[in-house]
C-alpha cells in the first residue's frame, strides 16, 4: 500500500510516499515559502537525485497539487497516476483527551478537530489546512489523522495534573498532554528490537532532541510521563524555547517591559532557550562551535542544556525506579555525541556509561553507545515519525473496511 505522509505547517509542507509492504520511502521532499512568488518544491525519489523547483504556490491546496503532480511526472515521478495513492497520513500535532489512537478522518471528526485548535493554536490550524488540502486534490483517498499527543495518553494523572485548582483542568482541560509521541513511540520500539527483547519488559527513556525537545519515559511500552506539557513550551532547554522556569518570571517580565500577550509568548517560544542565552544561534552545531572558541555564554548555554536533560533523565528514573535503556534522536540526539556525552556525565551510579569511541562513531546510524560494564543500554536511533505515521495509516485504513 503506498500512503503519501504529510506534515503540514504555516507555509510548507512536508511529504513521503512510502510503500508500506516494504517500508521503503519511494519519494520524500517538501514545499517551502507557500503564499511567495519564490515557493520551492525539493524533490527526491529513492536512489535517484534529488530536484528543486521554483515558482509561484499561493496556497496548500497547490501545493499539495505540486507534490502529487511532480510524484506522476514521468522524469522525476514514482507512480504513474495518484490512484496509486493508496490513503493519505497526515500528523497532527494535539489531539486533547479525546483522541488516544489515530483516526479515520470523517466530515464529524473534523468539527472535533477545529475545537482543539484552542490547545494548539501555532499548530493544529496549519495541520486541518493540509487536510483540507489533500482531501480536495485526492477525494478518493482515505485521510488518517495520526497525533503527536496520542502516545502518552496512558500517563497516569499525577504525572498530568498541575498543581492548580482541578476545576481549571475540568473546565479547560489544563493538563499534561506532551508531544513527539510518533517520535518516542517509534524509537522505543525499535529500541527492543535493537536489544532483542519484549518492550513490555524495558523500562526506557526516550530523549527526542530536536529545534523541540522532550523525554519520555517509557516502562513497558507504555508513556509515563513526558517533559513537555500543556504546551510544547514546558521542560528541556531547546533551541528558541525556555523550557522551564518559575511561572512568576514571565508576569514581573510582562510588568517591567510592559509586555502583551502575544509578545511575552513570542519572547519564551522564538527568543529563549540556545539563542536567549548564548546571543549567538539557536543551532546547536553553531553553539558547540563557538564554546570551542572560548565564548562564554554559548559554553553556557550548552551547559544548561545538558544539565536540564541530565537532571531528567535522572528523574525518570526514579519515577520508574529502575532504568534498561536510554535512546537519543532527532537531529541533536544524532548528530552530537558532545550532548549525548555530557548529558550521561555523573550517572554511573545509575548505570549509566557511554564508550568515548562509541559514542564519537555513534552519529545518524543505530548504534549502542554504552560501555561493556555499562548496566543500562545507551543507543542512538535516527528517529521516523513518518513511517509510524504510514504504518498507522495502514491499520485504520484496513479496521474501517
Amino acid at each position: 500500500m503506498n500512503i503519501l505522509v504529510i506534515n503540514c505547517g504555516s507555509s510548507s509542507v512536508k511529504y513521503q510516499l512510502i510503500d508500506t509492504n516494504t517500508e521503503t520511502a519511494l519519494a520524500k521532499g517538501s514545499v517551502s515559502r507557500i503564499g511567495m512568488s519564490a515557493a520551492v518544491l525539493t524533490h527526491k525519489p529513492h536512489n535517484r537525485p534529488e530536484i528543486t523547483i521554483a515558482g509561484e504556490i499561493l496556497d496548500h491546496i497547490m501545493a499539495v497539487e505540486q507534490v502529487v503532480l511532480t510524484l506522476m511526472s514521468e522524469t522525476h515521478g514514482v507512480i504513474r497516476d495518484k490512484s496509486e495513492i493508496a490513503a493519505v497520513g497526515h500528523r497532527v500535532v494535539h489531539g486533547g483527551e479525546r483522541f488516544a489512537d489515530s483516526v479515520l478522518i470523517t466530515p464529524e471528526l473534523m468539527v472535533e478537530l477545529r475545537s482543539l485548535i484552542e490547545l494548539a493554536p501555532l499548530h493544529n490550524p496549519h495541520n486541518i489546512r493540509g487536510i483540507n488540502a489533500s482531501q480536495k486534490i485526492l477525494p478518493d483517498a482515505p485521510q488518517v489523522a495520526v497525533f503527536d499527543t496520542s502516545f502518552h495518553h496512558r500517563m497516569p494523572p499525577h504525572a498530568y495534573i498541575y498543581g492548580i485548582p482541578y476545576v481549571l483542568y475540568k473546565r479547560y482541560g489544563i493538563r499534561r498532554y506532551g508531544f513527539h509521541g510518533t517520535s518516542h513511540r517509534y524509537v522505543s520500539e525499535r529500541a527492543a528490537d535493537m536489544l532483542g527483547r519484549p518492550l513490555t519488559d524495558l523500562k526506557m527513556i526516550t530523549c527526542h532532541l530536536g529545534s523541540g525537545a522532550s523525554l519520555a519515559a517509557i516502562d513497558g511500552g507504555v508513556s509515563v510521563d513526558t517533559s513537555m506539557g500543556f504546551t510544547p513550551l514546558e521542560g528541556l532547554l531547546m533551541n528558541t524555547r525556555s523550557g522551564d522556569l518559575d511561572p512568576a518570571i514571565i508576569l514581573h517580565i510582562m510588568a517591567r517591559e510592559e509586555l502583551s500577550l502575544h509578545e511575552a509568548n513570542t519572547l519564551l517560544n522564538k527568543h529563549s532557550g540556545l539563542s536567549g542565552i548564548s546571543g549567538v544561534s539557536s543551532d546547536m552545531q553553531d553553539i558547540q562551535e563557538e564554546a570551542e572558541k572560548g565564548n562564554k555564554n554559548a559554553q553556557l548555554a550548552l551547559d544548561i542544556y545538558c544539565y536540564r536533560l541530565r537532571k531528567y533523565i535522572a528523574a525518570y528514573t526514579a519515577a520508574m525506579g529502575e532504568l534498561d535503556a536510554l535512546v537519543f534522536t532527532a537531529g541533536v540526539g544524532e548528530n552530537s555525541p558532545i550532548v549525548r556525552a555530557k548529558s550521561c556525565e555523573n550517572l554511573s551510579f545509575m548505570g549509566v556509561e557511554v564508550d568515548e569511541s562509541r559514542n564519537a562513531e555513534g552519529n545518524r546510524k543505530e548504534t549502542v553507545i554504552s560501555s561493556d560494564a555499562g548496566k543500562v543500554s545507551v543507543l542512538v536511533i535516527p528517529t521516523n515519525e513518518e513511517l509510524v505515521i504510514a504504518r498507522d495509516t495502514q491499520r485504520i485504513v484496513e479496521q474501517s473496511g
